[in-house]
């Protein structure tokens, strides 16, 4: 992950599994984070003839400590 960007996944809410990644900079207003998730979500969709209503975005949390 790089610095100063969220991180999230497209999750299939049938299955339970991560379809796609992507990841946004931090200086985006919460409006235009969702416009950018909604439009994202909509081309997964397409691409994998998967019902839109399925899919859903959860931000990934990076942990505080990594282990070495």
């Amino acid at each position: 992950m790089k610095a100063g960007e969220k991180q999230y996944k497209c999750v299939n809410s049938r299955t339970g599994y991560a379809i796609y990644y992507h990841s946004l900079g931090r200086g985006l207003n919460n409006e235009e984070v969702k416009a950018e998730l909604e439009k994202i979500r909509t081309r997964v969709a397409i691409q994998n003839g998967i019902y839109l209503e399925t899919l859903y975005w959860e931000e990934m949390k990076q942990d505080a400590e990594l282990t070495q």
